[in-house]
């Protein structure tokens, strides 16, 4: 049985990981085609997206190997058979357990180790990629908003690297909107000693218009050259890299206040984020044991076991939900992480109940024989 659970888990793991990869591909794969970016850097960044998308199905995988496999054995009439030579549903329950700790030490290592340090690496390479001026702004034929309030457009870039044609926004200031145009530009990258280079575009044959308030009034400027400072549009901060998802757990856990400062966020998200690792491994282990304690309820039908099957998914719905509700007042009170466990917890409770209940239906009370008549 245990051999059983670990193909159809592999099977089930396979087909929603490709489901769930491919979905987020397509969305990361539209952002950075959009962005100038090359096949390359699309198949680096979505290989980093694959421990986060595993880990978040890892408990469907689990829960689907064991409804299957218990519903096929129920099928076959091999549950009958050796429920028959005295094996009890705590019995039965022992390889789905093994299973689950199984399913539970994978998910451990992604959720401890691999999803913390892939997102790092992604936030790294999309922080170098946000640097990238040719990445960001050597994009011809598209309108481009590299920042909020900033448009730029280019309708082509010529072998030499000049552009041609180029159109500039610059709304941050709404007192006095500015906007450029010139037939021709450049990418220039000046750094004075001891400094970052500082990229600069420098428009030649142009034109400036700005809009001063109060009045509404338009000033133009024509220009032979004119040199625009774009560094403060591609740069980013650092503080990206200090999240507290990049943390190791024992960072976390050990200082959770200097976590939440270096982050720049409250105790409660640290928290829930470090218990929320175990957590969401345990969840592996949950899932299989409500999978395979729902069907062992009730006796062998031909219709199937259907009805059992929707009391399992009700039951998962249910974990689930307790999941999304503990996550609001751990945040608002770091002192409540203990709720992080309460889905896991109660699905391990459900699972119990019901085989408990398995055990009670299949050995009934015998009932007293009738008394001799003298």
């Amino acid at each position: 049985m245990l051999s059983q659970l670990l193909v159809l888990f592999g099977f089930f793991a396979l087909i929603l990981i490709s489901i769930y990869w491919i979905n987020s591909a397509v969305r990361l794969f539209d952002r950075l085609i959009a962005d100038g970016q090359t096949a390359l850097v699309f198949l680096e960044l979505s290989a980093l997206t694959l421990p986060k998308v595993v880990i978040r199905v890892l408990p469907f995988a689990s829960f689907a190997a064991a409804i299957y496999v218990t519903n096929r054995l129920s099928n076959d009439s091999e549950l009958v058979v050796v429920q028959a030579t005295g094996f009890s549903p705590w019995r039965l329950a022992r390889p789905v357990a093994t299973f689950g700790v199984l399913v539970f030490l994978m998910g451990s290592v992604l959720t401890q180790f691999l999803v913390p340090v892939s997102e790092r690496q992604m936030a790294e390479r999309e922080d170098a990629i946000a640097r990238n001026v040719s990445a960001q702004l050597l994009t011809e034929g598209t309108f481009l908003h590299p920042t909020d309030g900033i448009t730029f457009f280019i309708r082509e870039i010529s072998p030499d690297g000049t552009l041609r044609d180029v159109f500039l926004s610059d709304r941050r200031d709404p007192a006095a909107p500015q906007t450029f145009t010139a037939a021709q530009a450049y990418l220039l990258n000046t750094a004075e000693s001891g400094q970052d280079p500082r990229p600069q575009l420098v428009m030649v044959n142009g034109l400036s218009q700005m809009v001063q308030q109060p009045g509404s009034r338009l000033f133009t400027t024509h220009f032979a050259d004119f040199t625009y400072d774009i560094s403060g549009l591609l740069q980013r901060g650092d503080d990206g890299l200090t999240n507290f998802r990049y943390m190791s757990t024992w960072q976390l856990l050990s200082d959770p206040a200097e976590a939440a400062r270096l982050s720049g966020t409250s105790m409660g998200r640290v928290l829930e984020e470090a218990h929320g690792r175990f957590a969401d491994a345990l969840l592996c282990l949950t899932t299989a044991l409500i999978g395979f304690a729902a069907l062992m309820q009730g006796t062998f039908s031909r219709f199937g076991m259907w009805r059992q099957i929707g009391l399992a998914m009700v039951l998962l719905v249910v974990v689930k939900g307790l999941e999304g509700m503990v996550t609001g007042p751990l945040r608002d009170n770091p002192m409540l992480w203990g709720l992080m466990y309460v889905p896991t917890l109660a699905g391990l409770l459900l699972s119990a109940v019901l085989l408990w209940f398995a055990t009670r239906t299949r050995h009934p009370r015998r009932r007293k024989p009738p008394e001799a008549v003298a």
